[in-house]
């Protein structure tokens, strides 16, 4: 079984939503998230790798 997984960067938080651009593929939409699904640390700017339906902070 092959896993997906997608590289974010945090381009923008609005309340309780995260604006996600993916980093990994050129020319993406940016993405609305909930802030509730992304780790509570997130901040502009920051890396996420989505896999397996998690986010996760990555440096």
């Amino acid at each position: 079984m092959e896993l997906n997984t997608f590289w974010y960067e945090v381009v923008g938080i609005d309340g309780d939503y995260v604006h996600l651009k993916r980093i990994d593929v050129e020319g993406e939409e940016t993405k609305l998230v909930a802030r509730a699904l992304v780790p509570p640390e997130v901040a502009e700017g920051m890396k996420l790798k989505y896999e397996m339906m998690q986010y996760e902070i990555v440096e």
